[in-house]
């Protein structure tokens, strides 16, 4: 699948499903209370990511709200490799969630901007 494909494919399921804010910007992670959430973070209902989750969202400040990018992140602790969206996300956002992923949480990542 072409990237231009997987970007509209993404379109769909956000526009398609319902997305859930567990985690606003500002609170801290459930499990690491020093780490904070620099965007809103959720989930889309009725997906399924490596996780068997829904399919992780960072929601940035433009509007109206398009697939801007994607973070693929590896948790050698979990074993899993998990897709996260970043739905509105300016550049200076998607760094920040980059940064976030990587020195905040551990995790191995990767930036792929539409």
């Amino acid at each position: 699948m072409a990237t231009a494909e997987m970007f509209s494919a993404l379109e769909h399921l956000v526009h398609t499903s319902r997305l859930v804010i567990d985690r606003p910007r500002g609170t801290p992670h459930p499990r690491f209370g020093e780490v904070i959430y620099p965007l809103d973070y959720g989930y889309l209902d009725g997906t399924s990511s490596g996780d068997g989750e829904g399919i992780d969202v960072f929601v940035g400040s433009l509007m109206p709200r398009r697939v801007d990018a994607i973070l693929i992140s590896v948790d050698p602790g979990k074993r899993d490799v998990e897709v996260k969206v970043l739905l509105g996300c300016t550049a200076e956002e998607s760094e920040t969630v980059r940064h976030f992923v990587h020195r905040h949480l551990g995790l191995g990542c990767h930036l792929v901007k539409r």
